[in-house]
């Protein structure tokens, strides 16, 4: 429903996630661009009265419709950190600040970017006074970690708020070949990758050509929404 629709903002994003796979030093320029945008992202975020901040990137598919009907079964008044994981253990990292009777190591859970997450409003506002105004990126260059991995350790580690785990979104660490079709209205967000030049990792639908439509996007929103004027018929 469209007064429900506009409680939400869309923030477009251009970025390839890092994961702790591959994770690199934040000095690196690539990570500075990803925390820099992440906290821009949230900042224009506090500056609203939306209810709900979304990060998705651009190699997303978002099913919109989807995504509303499932925050509309959490209270944005609460705190609420909406995502799934992508390793199958909590992340383990150095504790770059150790105290007396502190532990050398820190561990908490992050929601993969390049699935998507979202934050509720409460839960953005108790993280102004720690990562508003650019300080997202101090901590992110502080544990040398992607910007992702950096939400997670401000939100599970600082402000001791769990990680929510919703298994319909999905990013291209997953093989899409594993959605069954029956099950897409279900999903919130898809995603592809390329396993090599012969093999693409997308969901398995019937559609357009896959020379116009290698990433299968296309034929899924018409398999969605089939009322679109350019779907076939």
């Amino acid at each position: 429903p469209l007064h429900i629709r506009q409680d939400y903002r869309t923030l477009s994003s251009s970025k390839v996630t890092c994961h702790p796979e591959n994770v690199v030093s934040v000095g690196q320029p690539a990570d500075l661009v990803f925390h820099r945008k992440m906290s821009v992202e949230l900042d224009t975020f506090l500056d609203s009265d939306k209810k709900w901040f979304c990060h998705v990137d651009d190699d997303n598919y978002v099913n919109v419709e989807r995504l509303v009907q499932v925050l509309g079964d959490y209270n944005p008044q609460e705190d609420w950190y909406l995502g799934k994981p992508s390793i199958r253990t909590p992340l383990e990292i150095l504790n770059r600040e150790p105290k007396p009777h502190t532990k050398p190591h820190i561990t908490f859970w992050f929601a993969t970017g390049g699935a998507g997450f979202c934050l509720s409003r409460a839960l953005a506002l108790k993280m102004m006074p720690i990562a508003s105004g650019g300080r997202f990126m101090g901590i992110g260059e502080k544990i040398r970690l992607p910007d992702d991995v950096t939400m997670g350790y401000i939100i599970e580690h600082l402000l001791q708020k769990p990680l929510t785990v919703i298994d319909q979104f999905h990013s291209h660490l997953e093989p899409m070949k594993f959605i069954r079709q029956e099950t897409f209205h279900e999903q919130i967000t898809f995603s592809y990758s390329r396993y090599s030049k012969d093999e693409m990792n997308v969901v398995r639908i019937d559609g357009f050509d896959t020379r116009i439509d290698p990433t299968r996007f296309l034929s899924l929103h018409c398999f969605l929404f089939p009322h679109f004027k350019f779907c076939p018929r």
